[in-house]
């Protein structure tokens, strides 16, 4: 039990921490270092292996020959060209090693040979002051990842989902990475899921902002509504964040309930772990998009009822224009012998049972809600 406690307390970072690290694993590489690789380290009984100089994924392959332990190599958006030696070296698949390179793939788990490749989507929740039509909440990025039975391979493609801080905590644990690649195939994912649940924790905020923005009661008690375009735009963000969890799901219960060479039997049990939390952020995720569904539909209404309430003022106020209109009309035309046209008191009799009939007319339609 000590280990279970150890392991969620290693792998398991903080919710809080949504904007991006920097460091030596998390920042794009200068253009003039020849590689792609950013870190590569030799692990043998948990423990990093120590080096004069920086080891080359051939040098550390070798080490692991010649000693045991395993190698976990990080890459950032390597070229083609970069991934070819390290593919050669670790007898990576071609299929698996070009959507690696090309990244865009959709979060999977495929099984080559004496590998696994797993396809990671990680999110990051971009902080705005307030959501606009063109605000961008949610930002993806990718993590590739080959497990092999002496070695672990991580491809980054974006500017976030550092790893940088999940390999100090791992290395800090000895008795963790000892399990293996496993171990971290498990962190990795971990990581990814409980970075999901904080992003979706800031994504109900804009939501709950939006939801009390269209039926906060303006003027005379009536909601006031909000620009639809607002709505779309948060609908799309949350569109992209159900792209990169609803497909995730298959792997991780795959990883907790099929036995695999590759994954220690300790460690897969905690891939139930990550596999039930994945699925709370998918429901939660597919209650945003049915909440703001709702929202965009109730705000159109509003809209709708708005347009009406205009055109039924329009059409009152015309009702009562239409009265002297219609009594100017009448005594416009040029008849010589019309009723009370010589007679004295004609014209004040005349105003006054026009502006009696408006008056009538707009006490009736204000009494029926029209004005």
């Amino acid at each position: 039990m000590s280990m279970i406690r150890d392991l969620r307390a290693a792998v398991r970072p903080s919710r809080p921490a949504l904007r991006k690290e920097t460091g030596a694993y998390d920042t794009t590489r200068d253009p003039a270092t020849p590689s792609a690789v950013v870190d590569c380290a030799v692990y043998r009984d948990g423990v990093r292996m120590e080096s004069a100089n920086p080891l080359t994924p051939h040098e550390a392959m070798r080490l692991v020959r010649r000693d045991g332990g395993f190698v976990w190599i990080g890459l950032h958006e390597p070229t083609e060209a970069e991934f070819a030696g390290i593919a050669s070296e670790f007898g990576l698949h071609p299929l698996a090693v070009e959507d690696a390179v090309q990244a865009h793939q959709r979060p999977k788990l495929e099984r080559y040979d004496d590998s696994l490749f797993t396809v990671f989507k990680t999110i990051h929740y971009v902080e705005h002051d307030r959501l606009t039509a063109n605000s961008e909440v949610v930002e993806t990025g990718e993590v590739m990842c080959f497990t092999g039975r002496d070695f672990f391979i991580t491809v980054r493609h974006g500017g976030q989902g550092s790893l940088r801080q999940l390999r100090r905590r791992l290395q800090e644990d000895p008795g963790l990475l000892a399990k293996g690649p496993s171990a971290v195939l498990h962190a990795i994912a971990d990581h990814v899921v409980d970075g999901y649940i904080a992003v979706a924790d800031a994504v109900q905020d804009d939501i709950d902002d939006v939801e009390t923005e269209v039926f906060s009661p303006g003027r005379k008690g009536t909601p006031r509504g909000t620009d639809a375009s607002r709505i779309y735009q948060l609908k799309r963000e949350v569109l992209e964040f159900k792209r990169a969890v609803a497909p995730l799901l298959r792997p991780m219960q795959l990883l907790s309930e099929r036995p695999m060479r590759l994954i220690d039997p300790d460690i897969q049990k905690y891939f139930r772990d990550v596999a039930d939390h994945l699925a709370r952020v998918q429901e939660q995720v597919l209650g945003f998009d049915e909440l703001l569904n709702s929202i965009l539909q109730a705000n159109l209404a509003q809209a709708s009822v708005a347009q009406n309430e205009d055109m039924r003022k329009i059409t009152a106020w015309a009702a009562i224009i239409a009265v002297p209109t219609m009594v100017c009309g009448v005594y416009g035309m040029n008849f010589k012998y019309m009723p009370e046209l010589h007679w004295k008191y004609g014209y004040p009799v005349i105003m006054g049972i026009t502006v009696a009939i408006c008056v009538g007319i707009h006490r009736t339609l204000k009494r029926n809600g029209w004005l």
